[in-house]
């Protein structure tokens, strides 16, 4: 997707000065700033449609500034963060990041990122689904696709566009194993790699906002080596079509 604004807050001005040059190239729109504070105030005008946030910045760290953007505005945010520092990356996904990407990184690989977070976002056929598959509801939870809205026996959940995702896919197929090569591609449009963990944290950080089901059991099931399923007393007959 060309044409979208883009914010990157990091500290390192010339990798900022770099990554705005590339993706100018590539038909992106880029803001920069340098610090967390100036990045999260910038953020909450809701100007971006993606915001690539680094873990390590002076005044509030990366971690800081995405609280205070979840608790207020669902803009995508891709988190760069430190090569080998998984414990980076849980915390990351866990307080609301879309996706993250390991520094240094590659700027096509960066630009693919932002690209894929992008269409699962803005994708028509996601925003304006069959009125079949429109409002999907499954004992005391529902989604309207088209909308991107989810509820809870009732009440609004505030989701990640990638958390979002991931209900719907399982929730569309409700009592039946969905593969984690599946989650990967339909949820963060990539292919996946043994050693990501980003759909386990989604699904963790999912499981937190939904908690269990009324009986006390877990509503999303890992079925070992396999993948994930969405628990239901009695499946759906047929799963609507993806």
């Amino acid at each position: 997707m060309s044409d979208a604004n883009l914010l990157i807050i990091d500290d390192d001005v010339e990798l900022c000065d770099l990554v705005r040059e590339y993706l100018a190239g590539q038909g992106f729109s880029v803001d920069a700033a340098h610090d967390g504070e100036t990045g999260a105030a910038i953020a909450l005008e809701s100007r971006h449609d993606l915001i690539i946030l680094d873990v390590m910045l002076p005044g509030i760290d990366g971690f800081e500034a995405l609280k205070r953007l979840r608790g207020r505005i669902n803009t995508p945010v891709l988190m760069l963060t430190a090569r080998g520092e998984d414990i980076d990356r849980i915390v990351g996904l866990e307080l609301g990041a879309d996706d993250y990407l390991a520094k240094p990184c590659n700027p096509r690989e960066l630009a693919a990122r932002v690209r894929a977070i992008l269409r699962r976002v803005n994708d028509p056929q996601r925003r304006q689904p069959p009125p079949s598959s429109a409002r999907i509801v499954i004992e005391d939870v529902a989604v309207n696709v088209s909308s991107r809205e989810a509820q809870l026996d009732g009440e609004p959940i505030a989701l990640t566009s990638s958390e979002f995702d991931l209900l719907t896919l399982l929730l569309r197929h409700a009592g039946a194993v969905v593969e984690r090569g599946d989650l990967f591609r339909k949820v963060l449009d990539r292919e996946p790699d043994p050693f990501d963990r980003s759909i386990d944290m989604h699904v963790s950080h999912l499981r937190k906002k939904l908690g269990p089901r009324k009986d006390g059991t877990l509503r999303i099931k890992a079925v070992r080596s396999v993948g994930y399923l969405y628990a239901v007393d009695t499946p759906p007959a047929q799963a609507p079509e993806d």
